[in-house]
This record gives C-alpha cells, sequence and structure tokens, in this order.
C-alpha cells in the first residue's frame, strides 16, 4: 500500500472494520463458565474478549507477536529541546541491532519478535519552528512505511519508537489535537532542566502559530508538526485495524502518534490498549483525552514500545486463563 494522498489516506480512516461481536461474544460467555465467580479477574477477562473481537477469533491466540520500533530524526531538535544530540537515534538503533537496548530484553521474555524500522535517520524533518515537519510526501510516504509493516499473520504488535526529540512533537499534536496550551502537554522528556523545558514549550507555540492553517485537520497536524517514526505509528495502527490485529501502544509519544485516527473515526483506536501511563506528564492526560485507561502505571519513560512489550505477558496471563481454565463442569465444582 502507498497512500498517494491526504484524501486517499482519510478514506482509508473512515473506513475501518468494527471487529467481531460474535466472537467477542463467545470469549464472555466461555468467560461465565470458568471457575471463578463471574467478573473476577476483572480485566484480564475483558482483555480476552478484546482479542477475541480484534482476532475475529472465538479462541483467540499469540503465537505471532512482534514488536515495531520505528526510528526518526527531528529537525526540531535545533531549538534545543533534548538533553541528548540527534546522533543518539542512530547510535541507539545499533544498540537495538546489537541486542543491548531494554527492548531487547523485554521482547525476549514477552516471546515477541523485535523488528526495528529507521526512517530516513541521515535527513531529520523540518524544524516545525520554521517549516513544517514533513510536506504531505513525506508524510504520506512515513505513513506507507508503517503501514505495509503490519501484516495479516500477526496475533498482537506493540509499537514504539526512538527518536532524539520527539516528545516535542508528541505534545504539539496533542496540544493541536485537544486544546490547551504548550504548558499543559509538555514535560521533560530525555531529562531536560528548566530552560530546557522553556525552550520545548517556547517551540510548540511556535509550530502551532505557525502552522496554525492546518489545526483543524489531524491529518496536517501530524504532518506539520509530528515525525516520520510518529507517521509510522500512525500507518501501522491504522494497518492493525484493517488486518485484524490488535495492538498495545507504548508510552507518550506512541499514543500521539496514534491519536490522529480517534480524531478521525469515533472508534479509531478500539482496536488497542494503553499498555501503560508513562512519567512523560503529557500521558495521562492524552489517555484521558482518548478514554484508554492504562494497563500498568510503573513511572516508566523510556520509550522503545518498552511498556507495550512488559504488557504482553498480561495479555498472555489472560488469554492462558480463558484457554485452560475448567468449567464448572468440567471440573466438578458447584455453582452458586
Amino acid at each position: 500500500m502507498s497512500f498517494k494522498s491526504l484524501e486517499d489516506l482519510r478514506a482509508a480512516c473512515l473506513d475501518l472494520p468494527a471487529g467481531s461481536d460474535t466472537a467477542a461474544s463467545a470469549v464472555a460467555r466461555r468467560q461465565d463458565t470458568l471457575t471463578k465467580p463471574q467478573g473476577s479477574l476483572g480485566r484480564l477477562e475483558t482483555i480476552a474478549a478484546w482479542l477475541g473481537r480484534w482476532q475475529a477469533r472465538e479462541m483467540p491466540k499469540l503465537d505471532t507477536v512482534k514488536v515495531f520500533v520505528f526510528a526518526g530524526n527531528h529537525g526540531v531538535t535545533a531549538q534545543g529541546v533534548s538533553a541528548y544530540p540527534s546522533e543518539v537515534t542512530v547510535q541507539m538503533v545499533a544498540n537495538f541491532a546489537g541486542g543491548g537496548a531494554a527492548i531487547n530484553q523485554l521482547a525476549r521474555i514477552a516471546g515477541a519478535k523485535l523488528d526495528v524500522i529507521p526512517l530516513d535517520l541521515d535527513h531529520p524533518t523540518g524544524d516545525f519552528t520554521q517549516v513544517p515537519a514533513m510536506d504531505e510526501q513525506a508524510f504520506l510516504a512515513a505513513v506507507s512505511a508503517g503501514y505495509n509493516a503490519v501484516t495479516k499473520d500477526l496475533d498482537l504488535v506493540c509499537f514504539g519508537e526512538m527518536g532524539i526529540g520527539n516528545t516535542t512533537p508528541a505534545a504539539a499534536i496533542s496540544a493541536a489535537l485537544f486544546g490547551g496550551g504548550a504548558e499543559k502537554w509538555t514535560g521533560r522528556g530525555t531529562g531536560v532542566d528548566d530552560a530546557g523545558l522553556i525552550r520545548k514549550i517556547t517551540a510548540i507555540e511556535a509550530g502551532r502559530k505557525r502552522h496554525a492553517d492546518s489545526l483543524s485537520d489531524p491529518l496536517k497536524i501530524a504532518a506539520a508538526l509530528g515525525g516520520r517514526e510518529l507517521a509510522a505509528i500512525f500507518g501501522a495502527t491504522l494497518a492493525a485495524r484493517k488486518n485484524n490485529v490488535p495492538v498495545l501502544l507504548d508510552g507518550f509519544v506512541c499514543t500521539a502518534a496514534a491519536a490522529p485516527l480517534a480524531r478521525l473515526h469515533p472508534t479509531g483506536l478500539a482496536h488497542t490498549i494503553a499498555a501503560h501511563v508513562s512519567a512523560e506528564s503529557g500521558h495521562r492526560r492524552l489517555l484521558e483525552a482518548l478514554g484508554l485507561p492504562p494497563l500498568l502505571d510503573l513511572g516508566m519513560r523510556l520509550g522503545e514500545g518498552s511498556g507495550a512489550c512488559l504488557a504482553v505477558n498480561i495479555v498472555r496471563a489472560a488469554l492462558e486463563c480463558h484457554a485452560r481454565m475448567a468449567s464448572f463442569a468440567e471440573a466438578g465444582v458447584s455453582e452458586k
């Protein structure tokens, strides 16, 4: 798939499958027969039904789980918005390849394959305080790269990112989509000091002012204020919906990247679960705005898909209970 125009992409975003009510109902019925008080496993029960709905299977499976980490560089780092230099993005991609990052360890214990996709790292996006981060064609190319990464054979996907400076576009997108000043959405990212935080807020407000004509359109917001890895996550989230693949979203950047889909379609993120709420200050607000309660709250703020990958273990636990617990009749246990 290669999206040729914003209107082509918009049409795809407005035509989303609803998931299988039949499969979700079958999962819920089985849950009610298992040897436990009904509802006593809490979200583990609803996770099982969520898997069933979006896989369109009455007995879901998790044989093929993949973590996608999209990497991009950002021109807005010229505004001093990050505590780290932009070359760290390339260095971390090499670290992923060498197996030395947190996500490598978390993917291994989750039984997930890791796929790292760098996106034109030698050519940062435009500094959105001066120009759009991406023109239409660059944005569509990044969206298409993410879209084409997600295939129908996957049972569950996690999305993550690597991109020095990318909490700044994430905050800018959040502010543009949901309102409020930049200060409401902006955190310290990789650990900027007070002066760095002011520079981030100033850059976001400058970007919103410069691109004011685009702020009524979620796709134009994502192009003008975002980044290639965010655009790829957007495309991958859309492809997962089209391909009946449930999604675990990672932290602030990943959630902000997917958020335009929720503004384009009222159930745009129904196939996703927020794996965790990060320590980045805007993330909790963004999840509340999207109506996505997080599974975990561990004070994490790494990115890389780390929180999403960690949550795979919870999803596996939900499926194991659903698939392997005995019913009251099978176990000879009296019901109430």
